[in-house]
């Protein structure tokens, strides 16, 4: 039997001892907002009426925003400086 997306973010939240509001604040480091309540109807059993599974697009995000939570923000690069031209042209002219 495969894992569900639910079963994988009811395992990372048990393994990593989150709860609710630390969940909202994960999805938020990635602007995405989510209730509380909207939350919790993915860590339901199956058979309960208020059960939603939880998409692709969701757990993404929570994986982008844990990976922000646990290391960190990505240090912006600086841009690499430009090789200096070295083309024939220049060469011919330094010759002269």
């Amino acid at each position: 039997m495969a894992l569900t997306n639910n079963d994988v973010f009811k395992k990372l939240r048990v393994a990593l001892k989150l709860r609710d509001d630390d969940i909202v604040k994960i999805l938020e480091l990635v602007d995405f907002r989510i209730t509380k309540s909207e939350l919790g109807a993915f860590f339901r059993s199956e058979d309960h009426p208020k059960y939603k599974n939880c998409g692709d697009q969701i757990l993404r995000n929570f994986l982008n925003g844990l990976v922000i939570h646990l290391r960190g923000p990505m240090p912006k690069k600086e841009p690499k400086p430009k090789p200096k031209s070295t083309s024939s042209t220049s060469k011919r002219k330094e010759k002269k």
